[in-house]
Formats: structure tokens, C-alpha cells, sequence
């Protein structure tokens, strides 16, 4: 048995629809926003995040306080004669190692982000499509720019007086971050490989560590033995703290900038196409 719906119903009906697409669409349809507002979006994301959950910078602010100290009043006397030279020799790694260890967390967002069905939600929207991954890597690197700042001024307040000045110092935090924005391209490729947050920052640390601690950072390579000291002069962060402690001092070699700034290229152009090809797979 049917029923025919009475005229009043029906005009309600429509009455409805019209108020709906009306409200749905009030005005003009605003313009696709460009590839560069989309980026720079995602990046103040990421800054908001540090607004609202400030613990997140204890890796580029308390973390880098702990190594500076201990490094310097416990090995200083021991391996250069006294704290105040081994400072000087051991502040621009420590710069380096603080920067490059937040480029981890870049992997552990884009995880989150991935777990937590956020990307999906991005997906859904009229953007360019990298722009929530270049936009993330960004917005990181006011978080890598905040560990190397913490450590050049704790260095000033202990006693480090680079004789490159103030831009010799801005040239090497430069090259540094160059270096970290392309390092972090390897841990977004980590984040979307991996299964859950925790398991990205375990093998991202593990990844680092062997690089950071077979370095120039912390002793001179020559003082190593033979096996150990040929792979500390292939290690990639040894060419970047030999150019970050020239800059310093004030005798960069362009050479060892432009092994590292090649080296970064060469990271940047194998896993922006990684991280851009797991990225529309993934989910």
C-alpha cells in the first residue's frame, strides 16, 4: 500500500533544500590556495604545536644544556688539557649534534599524523599534495634552530669566542640546517615506513648515534686508530662539523661547504621522492 505526499509536505521539502544550498553556498568560492600558502600553513601547524604543548622543545633546549656541560667539565681537562680549550674545540659539534638529533622528530609526527588518520583528513582537501610534508619539515626547522641558538649562547656564557664573529657563527648554523632540513627527508621516509611512533624515534636515535659518536665532534680523528679513524673521515657528519668549526673560526675552506651542501642535495633528492611515493601509498 502507497501513500501520495500531500502538496504541503513538498513545498516544505524544497523550502529546506533551498535554505541548505544556500547556506552551503553563501558566497563566491575562495581561490585554491598556492603551493607556497599551503606549505606555509602546515609549517605554522607545526609551530602551533610547540605553542600549545611546549614540552616538545626539552629536546632543543634542556637536552643540548646537558651535553654542552657534561661534555665540556668532564672530558675537557682529560682530553684537550682544559675546559676552556676543549670548548673552543667542542661547541660547534655540539651545535651539530643538537640540530640533527630533532630531525628525528620529523619521522615521529608524520607517524602520528598517519596513525591518528590525519592525513587522510589532508588528503581530502584542494591543496598541493606535498604540502603537508614540506610544510612539517619546515616548520621543524624552528625547532633545529632553537638547539643550535641554546648552544652558541651557552657556549658564550661559558667562555667560546669564535673568531669568525657573528657571521661566521649565522654561516654555520646556516649550513648545519641546510644539512638537518635534508636530513630529515630520510626520517619522513622512516615515519611512513614504520608502524608507530615510538618504533621511528628507537631506530632513528640508533641510526644517529653511530654517525654523531664516530665523528670529529667530540676527539681529533687522528687520534683514533687506523680502521676507526678512515670511517670518521667518510662520515658525512664529520665533513659538516669541519665546516661548521671553520666558519667559527674563521677559516671555512669553500671546499668543505660544498661537500656538505652536495651531500644535503644528494639526501634531498633520493627521499623527497621516498617520502612523496610512500606518502600517496600509505593510509
Amino acid at each position: 500500500m502507497s501513500t501520495t505526499p500531500t502538496t504541503g509536505a513538498a513545498v516544505s521539502t524544497a523550502s529546506e533544500q533551498e535554505a541548505l544550498r544556500k547556506a552551503i553556498a553563501s558566497g563566491t568560492r575562495p581561490p585554491r590556495a598556492s603551493a607556497f600558502a599551503a606549505c606555509r600553513a602546515f609549517a605554522w601547524r607545526g609551530i602551533l604545536k610547540i605553542k600549545h604543548v611546549p614540552e616538545q622543545l626539552m629536546d632543543a633546549t634542556i637536552t643540548p644544556v646537558l651535553f654542552t656541560l657534561m661534555f665540556t667539565y668532564m672530558f675537557g681537562g682529560a682530553i684537550a688539557g682544559s675546559t676552556k680549550d676543549y670548548l673552543q674545540f667542542i661547541l660547534p659539534g655540539i651545535v651539530v649534534q643538537s640540530v640533527l638529533f630533532t630531525t628525528v622528530y620529523s619521522g615521529v609526527a608524520l607517524n602520528t599524523d598517519m596513525t591518528r588518520g590525519v592525513v587522510d583528513r589532508f588528503r581530502s582537501l584542494p591543496l598541493w599534495r606535498p604540502a603537508p610534508l614540506v610544510g612539517a619539515v619546515a616548520g621543524d626547522s624552528i625547532r633545529a634552530f632553537s638547539a643550535g641558538a641554546v648552544v652558541v649562547v651557552l657556549g658564550l656564557i661559558l667562555g667560546f669566542r669564535p673568531d669568525g664573529g657573528v657571521l661566521g657563527v649565522l654561516g654555520a648554523i646556516l649550513v648545519v640546517l641546510v644539512f638537518a632540513f635534508a636530513l630529515a627527508w630520510v626520517f619522513t621516509t622512516l615515519g611512513l615506513v614504520m608502524r608507530s611512533p615510538s618504533a621511528v624515534m628507537n631506530t632513528g636515535f640508533m641510526a644517529l648515534f653511530p654517525l654523531i659518536f664516530l665523528s670529529n665532534i667530540f676527539v681529533a680523528p687522528e687520534t683514533l686508530p687506523a680502521a676507526l679513524e678512515a670511517f670518521v673521515d667518510v662520515n658525512p657528519i664529520t665533513h659538516l662539523v669541519t665546516a661548521t668549526r671553520g666558519l667559527m673560526d674563521g677559516n671555512a675552506d669553500g671546499g668543505d661547504i660544498a661537500l656538505v651542501l652536495g651531500e644535503a642535495a644528494l639526501l634531498t633528492a633520493i627521499f623527497i621522492p621516498l617520502t612523496s611515493r610512500y606518502y600517496r601509498k600509505a593510509g
